[in-house]
């Protein structure tokens, strides 16, 4: 495949280059001798959601800014229709503008509502909750969570057990969910929950619910994870009230709806750019003078960069192609968990990589005086959740073959 811009794309992406280095609010900029983060969770220091309601005024509201630049331009949903405030653009130009955020080094907006529900609810959502809930989140006004895992149901998720039981033309909630990622900032959750117990099939007797994060009998507890970070948390349901209005697809298909948020999820460029940038800078590291005195630059180590970066760049062309099939007017389906599990071991790979071009340094915590600010000691916790979150390296190699190569299930 060509896998060059065409002439329209090309113009497209010097005008989204031109705008995030214009439009980029100086007061959101860390200062120069601010620590960068090579996480792929966060951009250069940045998390969108938790900056939007720091107590640091500077970033709050240079994050508010950096929301309302994109909103007027439609960019924070792009690929949306400009009647929910999106831009209308092309599932392409939506990649190309998140590549040249991401090589800036500037965050994405409302990234699971704007990424994950919102096309959800563009395929499965009534008028009148795309109405109320679309333009919200195009706008950066309101934030979302996924409500989906739960202790003894994340791999196996048609197991869960948080309840709904329908009380005329409401649901009323118990239960619990885990592991959500920042769910503490969220200000509405989308919930997956059982409202037929007896269904023969477990998946079959799910519903797709939107619940207020604030609702009465909600509670939101934050985890802290290995690193000393808070990125997500556990939330538990007590008699909470949800409005039939809020239910998303048919009662007891929920699964089915939920299936299509994942492939959405798991669609994405994701941390491709991260990577290549980490790579690029463990490279000129080993190059200066401190990196050459360690003396770790053998052959090996050299085959083994060069190794991740072929990697990377595969990784690069898996997620063109699964736009490439959005363009086309389709779903990701299997690609995207193609995407998601090559990532997620790409992940583990790099972070090791870095760990042997450091030797004993790479067991440094504290970035203050640490080779690359401890970057890749950072990198290598952070990437022991990688193959079980957003669904197992099991998982996914189990819809690759039945989806992807139509091989029997066990």
């Amino acid at each position: 495949m060509n896998w060059d811009d065409t002439p329209e794309e090309a113009a497209f992406r010097e005008e989204a280059r031109a705008f995030v280095k214009d439009g980029f609010p100086a007061s959101y900029r860390p200062a120069a001798d601010e620590e960068q983060s090579l996480e792929p969770e966060d951009v250069a220091g940045y998390n969108w959601p938790v900056d939007r309601v720091a107590d640091d005024e500077g970033r709050r509201e240079g994050a508010r800014a950096w929301a309302a630049a994109l909103a007027e331009r439609g960019w924070i949903a792009p690929h949306w229709p400009v009647e929910y405030g999106g831009a209308g653009l092309s599932a392409m130009e939506e990649f190309i503008l998140h590549e040249e955020m991401m090589r800036a080094r500037v965050p994405t907006v409302n990234g699971i509502g704007a990424f994950l529900l919102g096309p959800t609810l563009l395929v499965h959502g009534t008028d009148e909750q795309k109405a109320r809930h679309l333009p919200a989140i195009a706008k950066g006004e309101a934030t979302w969570a996924q409500g989906f895992s739960e202790p003894g149901s994340g791999s196996d998720l048609a197991s869960l057990r948080t309840r709904a039981v329908r009380d005329g033309d409401e649901y009323v909630v118990d239960g619990q969910k885990v592991w959500t990622s920042l769910g503490q900032y969220a200000d509405w959750l989308f919930v997956l929950v059982r409202t037929d117990p007896d269904a023969e099939r477990p998946h079959r007797g799910i519903t797709f619910l939107l619940v207020k994060a604030d609702a009465p009998g909600v509670t939101i507890r934050p985890i802290t994870d290995i690193r000393g970070a808070v990125p997500f948390c556990e939330i538990f349901f007590e008699g909470v009230r949800v409005p039939v209005a809020d239910r998303v697809g048919e009662e007891n298909r929920g699964w089915y709806v939920a299936m299509s948020a994942l492939g959405f999820e798991r669609a994405g460029i994701g941390a491709t750019i991260k990577y290549e940038q980490a790579l690029a800078e463990l490279v000129a590291h080993l190059r200066s003078p401190e990196g050459r005195r360690s003396g770790r630059t053998s052959p090996a180590l050299r085959q083994e960069i060069a190794r991740r970066r072929t990697e990377i760049r595969v990784l690069y062309n898996l997620a063109r192609y699964t736009v490439s099939r959005q363009a086309a007017g389709e779903e990701p389906d299997f690609e995207a968990s193609i995407n998601q599990l090559f990532g997620a071991e790409l992940h583990q790979r790099l972070a090791r990589t870095g760990a042997r071009a450091f030797g004993r340094s790479a067991a440094l915590w504290e970035r203050e005086g640490a080779p690359l600010g401890a970057a890749f000691t950072h990198m290598r916790m952070d990437s022991v959740a990688s193959t079980f979150l957003g669904g197992t390296t099991e998982i996914q190699r189990n819809v690759i073959a039945t989806r992807g190569l139509n091989l029997p299930r066990g």
